[in-house]
């Protein structure tokens, strides 16, 4: 292939609106029931009308696929599933072409076991130092080495033949790296350029926190300090190292950092480290005004030494969606079942969900969508014969995973499974169809059209800083530039403030010109 023009960083990622595509399940172009790479080329008309400045894919690359393409084994190879790497080049000119970055999902804490270094490792080859082997403990070895879980429950410990443990955070499919090794440190920036030399924007960090591990592998203590593989001060020279390689390019990082620490947090968005990172506090929390406007103040401060952008988002592929949750009761966030209470009351929740969407939108910083939240997609039940989510099975049944947010598509109303090409690998639910993206694109009212207003009259808001306005109890009102948000979240309807123009609604005013319950307007001042 010809060298690419590199990715220009013109700041275009500080205010921008991302669009997160999960291959498998956004558009399926061979018929087989798999999303591919196929079926997102032939769908960027779509994305260049609902106005996005990037696409960030989840892991398209070579996998067994036992989470759901976290379990890299190729980070230079396409799975057949979604095409070949002459096609992801394709998609992203033509992306480009059309004004739409693309951003990839890199996964370094660990690596597939099919990958040829633990192949090799397993085999006794001197990859073994790439992991984290370990005898075990006990008379016999029959112990893990420490008392460490993972994260989708169980052990973190997984016990071979000849009887050494090896560590994996997440799913025994999944073996840790050792970031201690230089051989590690040096794939994973040859990694960054290689996608960078195809025209890539940006780079995802999956679980960026966890890389580095204390080398005493010590039992988990609470409480703990330096947490054995949380956030620990090693990992900034690896975000150093790797922030160089972007810089040659042009190009940007996010981070999945969850840390309850807002200065270690910022630690990772200092000017020689991470662009941006993912803001969870802010999708966590419920539908409450006054923890609303405490997320969006403590996420801006958090923010502002470092003068790194925010970024905001309501959904991902690993939580309950948007219009299921905000139509539960609030009884808190809850991180086993990824949602707020029930049951679910489905106009309420949509009626929430566009509301909380110009919120969002209207927020400094920039904003991504998870695909399908344009639609109103609620949460889709998934029969347990049919969940393939690895969280599930490891819970002994307790956690439903996160199946239910990653149902594949419906685009056309008329058409065989809703237009998502064959029958898809996860089922979808009985009515899908009547979220249909061409059904919505056709009523001024629909949540699709909600989103194409708001993406296109988003830069009403300027690029300046946000100035809360005195509001009733209950109501979440402030001004930036020259445009007002303003989001009811009491019982009763709210007078407007004084303005010169209506630009949007979530929902309409009542007749007496108010703002209704669960329901955001966009003013011009």
């Amino acid at each position: 292939m010809g060298q690419p023009t590199p990715a220009t960083d013109d700041g275009w990622w500080r205010s921008a609106v991302i669009y997160q595509v999960y291959v498998r399940s956004f558009a399926d172009g061979d018929g087989d029931g798999t999303g591919d790479l196929a079926g997102v080329r032939a769908r960027l008309p779509y994305l260049a009308e609902l106005g996005v400045d990037a696409l960030w894919f989840n892991p398209w690359y070579l996998s067994p696929m036992k989470d759901g393409g976290y379990d890299v084994a190729d980070y230079r190879a396409i799975d057949p599933a979604f095409g070949t790497l002459a096609e992801a080049e394709k998609l992203i000119a033509e992306a480009r072409e059309l004004g739409i970055r693309t951003i990839v999902d890199i996964v370094p804490n660990h690596v597939s076991d099919q990958h040829p270094w633990f192949r090799a490792a397993l085999a006794g080859g001197p990859e073994r130092e790439l992991f984290h082997f370990r005898p075990g403990r006990g008379d016999h070895g029959e112990l893990p080495p420490n008392d460490w879980t993972s994260e989708f429950g169980g052990p973190a410990w997984t016990r071979l033949l000849d009887g050494d443990w090896y560590l994996h955070l997440f799913a025994p499919e999944q073996p840790d790296l050792n970031w201690a090794h230089p051989a590690v440190r040096q794939e994973h920036e040859d990694i960054l350029r290689f996608w960078f030399d195809r025209g890539v924007a940006g780079v995802r960090i999956d679980s960026a926190a966890l890389l580095a591990k204390d080398p005493g592998l010590p039992d988990f203590t609470e409480g703990r300090d330096p947490h054995p593989y949380v956030d620990r001060d090693e990992l900034h020279d690896v975000y150093r190292a790797w922030r160089a390689v972007a810089d040659e390019y042009g190009a940007v990082f996010v981070g999945e950092v969850w840390l309850p620490d807002t200065e270690r947090f910022a630690r990772y968005l200092r000017p020689d480290e991470l662009h941006t990172a993912f803001n969870f506090s802010f999708m966590t929390c419920p539908w409450d005004a006054a923890r609303l406007r405490r997320s969006i103040d403590d996420t801006l401060a958090e923010h502002a030494p470092v003068g790194a952008p925010a970024t905001w988002v309501l959904c991902n592929h690993d939580v309950t969606r948007t219009v299921t949750r905000y139509g539960r009761a609030d009884t808190g966030f809850d991180f086993a079942t990824k949602a707020f209470g029930t049951p679910t009351d489905l106009d309420l929740g949509t009626r929430r969900a566009r509301a909380a969407a110009l919120l969002s939108l209207a927020l400094p910083g920039a904003v991504y969508v998870y695909q399908g939240e344009e639609l109103g997609l609620p949460e889709a039940d998934i029969p347990l014969d049919r969940i393939e989510d690895p969280m599930h099975a490891r819970s002994g049944g307790t956690d439903p995973g996160r199946d239910g947010c990653r149902v594949p598509l419906p685009w056309a109303a008329g058409e065989p499974h809703a237009g998502f090409g064959g029958e898809p690998w996860l089922p979808q639910p009985d009515g899908w169809a009547a979220y249909a993206a061409d059904r919505q694109a056709e009523d001024p009212g629909s949540v699709l059209s909600l989103y194409r207003a708001a993406v296109r009259l988003r830069p009403e808001f300027g690029d300046g800083p946000l100035t809360w306005l005195p509001a009733p109890d209950g109501v979440l009102a402030f001004a930036r530039a020259g445009a007002l948000c303003v989001v009811n979240l009491a019982d009763t309807p709210v007078d407007l403030p004084a303005h010169s123009a209506l630009l949007l609604a979530s929902g309409p005013l009542d007749a007496a010109g108010r703002l209704p319950a669960d329901t955001a307007v966009w003013l011009r001042s």
